[in-house]
This record gives C-alpha cells, structure tokens and sequence, in this order.
C-alpha cells in the first residue's frame, strides 16, 4: 500500500515525493510514461560528451528564498545570468529591447532618458491592455513590436498576438538602460552537474519508489495507494470531457559542431527568418569546456508533447470547467503547469509543490483526533465538566 501515487516525475511531482518521503515519512510511488526523470528539464550527455538539454534550454531563475535554498539542498550551483540576442535587420541586438538595442539597431548614440523619451515618441495610446499586441504597441510603438515581437508570437503559439493575452508578451520587459540579462532575479544560476543529477537526489529515498516507461493506467488498478497527485494534462485525467485544451508542442533538432563556440550568445533568437524560433549553445550555460559544441533548433507545432498551455480567453473559461471537476475529484490533488494549465517557469512549479505539500501536512494534523490536556491528574475535560464525586 503506497501513500501517494503520483504521476510525472517533473519538478511537481518530484519535489512532493521528497517532502512525503522524507518529512512525512509517506510511501510514494511516483510514475511516468517517460524513460527518465526530470520532464521537461531532463539533461544527458550526449554521444560526444556534451551536457545538453534533451527538451530546450532550462534556465533556472527565482526571486524565492524559500524556493533556491530548497534546491539547494540536492545540488551546487553555478552562477549563470542569461543573455539572448536577437537577429533583427541582419544584425544581432540584445534581447529584451535596451538602450544599446535601439542604438546599434537605428545607429543612434541615446543616452537612457533620450532613449526613453524615444519609446514614448514611438508608442501607440492604447486605453485599455487586453492582448500582447496592446501590451508591446503601448511602451515602444509598432515597427519594434514588428521587428522583434509579431513573428515570433506567430511563429511560437500558431496565433497573432492580437488574439492572445497580454500575458505572453508581458514576460518580456523593456529597459532604457544597458543590462542586457534576460532575467533580473535575485537568484540566478545552474545547477552544476546539472538537472537530471539534482532529481536523482531528489528521489533518492527508500520510501520512494519510481516507475518510468509507465503509463499509470496501466498500474492504477494493481497498485494500491491512498491519495494521488496528478502533474499532467487535466483535460486527459477526465478523458476530455468537455474537449482538448489547446497546448503547444516543439519539436527539437540537436546538432554537434566541430567547434569550440558557435553562437555569440547563448541563445539567438530568430522573430522573422527561418522556421525555428531560437537557436541555443549548451556549453555556454553549463560551462562545460569540450573541442565540440552542441546546439538546438526549436521548431514551435500543433501537434506532439504539450508545452505550452495557449493563454486565450476562451481556453481559460474550458480549463475552468475542468477545475470545477478537479476540485470536486477527492484523494485527487492537481499541481504542475498542465494540471492547472498555467504558464508557469519552474521555480513557481517547485514553488506551487511545495505550497501543496504544506496543505497536505495541515489537513492530516487537522484530521488526527486530539488528545486530552493532562495536567497533573486532572484532564482539561475535568476542568470544563464538573467532577460529581458520587458517580465516580
């Protein structure tokens, strides 16, 4: 009899079957139809000895105390801040827009208020931000929002950004002055010996026993268990009843070069050439020194592994009547980016699972029947009913 079946082995899941194990001392059975732990920030060696990233770059980055110094706990870090340049005009210019994007794209020499005084000339008034079309056109005007956005919306989610929520743009920032980092977070930096190392620590218990190659279907009526937490598609777990979510798929071309480097960036991202959306250079964001270079192609589709729930109106009033079923499905618990269909990086997804945890812990001291006070030989029921010696 296991405590908990949990299905997935990502950073949802994961981070519960190391707090159930190891602080609850529950028995935890986690399974995925995958040949290996980790999701979606699975790593590996390939065949020439290079770290890659089986499912594109993950870059692990967190304004959350709480969050960093959990993982910390399974593995060292290497201090890593992310820089993307983006392939516009046929020159390469930093991404997000800064001052030296503007400079270097226009052939300007603004200093960061002239530069922004540059964003409010260019600007559209827009009265109120509902798409990521209005979010992009309403700070820096409509031939950057062409130049750098457009496409490659089209290109990443199949939409234009006018028919997706200003979310998706939201993500990106605007600066006027020269920090070209990707993210701001406090805490920034890679796991050092990388992802798949930190999960087999994670797992690393004897009240945990994982499953992979496994669908849980196939076990779900041989297996007992008490409770599950589920970390996949919701619409799935209720075999679609209302009908698919929509979700966004990529497909991943991996590359070895006989070079040392390759990119002038980490990442290169590409909002109007070519069908790929970006193009990544492991060994820049592991450090690794090897002869070779390994790279990614990301190819955004339709069809295939689920990604990427699509942040529309319309999908958010589907996944709601699916909320409605999960909150009502008892023993059952939905936590993970496809379980709540919610565009989530994954420290809020280890953040998410650790809230989890902390719920489950109060709810079973909530259920433990409470113990009379013994104070000296005399209980606190005592104290609140009156002792009639007579009957005694």
């Amino acid at each position: 009899m296991f405590d908990y079946l949990i299905v997935g082995a990502g950073f949802a899941g994961s981070v519960l079957a190391e707090r159930l194990a190891t602080r609850s001392n529950k028995k935890v059975l986690i399974v995925d139809k995958r040949s290996h732990i980790a999701g979606n920030a699975f790593d590996h060696y390939n065949e020439d000895g290079i770290l890659v990233h089986k499912y594109g770059p993950h870059i692990f980055h967190t304004n959350s105390k709480e969050v960093f110094e959990y993982l910390s706990n399974f593995t060292e870090w290497r201090p890593y801040e992310h820089r993307v340049l983006a392939s516009v005009d046929g020159q390469l210019v930093p991404m997000p827009i800064n001052l030296d994007t503007i400079n270097k794209l226009y052939g300007l020499s603004l200093n960061s208020f002239e530069v922004e005084q540059f964003f409010e000339s260019q600007a559209e008034d827009v009265s109120v931000i509902r798409t990521s079309e209005d979010v992009v056109v309403s700070k820096v005007g409509r031939q950057l929002y062409e130049k750098f956005f457009k496409n490659y919306t089209r290109k990443q989610w199949g939409l234009d950004p006018s028919e997706l929520d200003k979310s998706v743009t939201s993500r990106v920032p605007t600066r006027t002055n020269r920090d070209d980092r990707y993210f701001t977070d406090t805490y920034q930096a890679m796991p050092l010996h990388g992802y798949t190392r930190m999960f087999e620590r994670l797992l690393d218990h004897p009240n945990i026993k994982v499953m992979l190659n496994t669908d849980y279907h196939d076990i779900i009526d041989f297996i007992p268990f008490k409770e599950m937490i589920f970390t996949g598609p919701v619409d799935e777990y209720f075999d679609f009843r209302y009908g698919k979510l929509p979700y966004r798929s990529l497909e991943f071309k991996h590359e070895t070069l006989n070079v040392e480097q390759h990119l002038a960036a980490p990442v290169v991202n590409f909002p109007n050439d070519n069908l790929y959306t970006r193009i990544t250079e492991f060994k820049a964001l592991t450090g690794q020194k090897h002869p070779k270079t390994a790279l990614v192609y990301e190819y955004p589709k339709a069809e295939g592994d689920p990604y990427y729930p699509v942040p529309r109106l319309e999908n958010a009033e589907l996944y709601n009547q699916y909320k409605k079923l999960a909150d009502e499905t008892p023993n059952v618990h939905f936590v993970g980016r496809l379980a709540t269909y919610k565009y989530y990086n994954m420290d809020q997804v280890v953040a998410q699972a650790l809230t989890l945890y902390k719920k489950l812990t109060e709810k079973e001291e909530s259920l433990k029947p409470k113990k009379p006070i013994i104070v000296g030989s005399t209980s606190i029921m005592d104290k609140l009913v009156p002792r009639d010696p007579a009957k005694e």
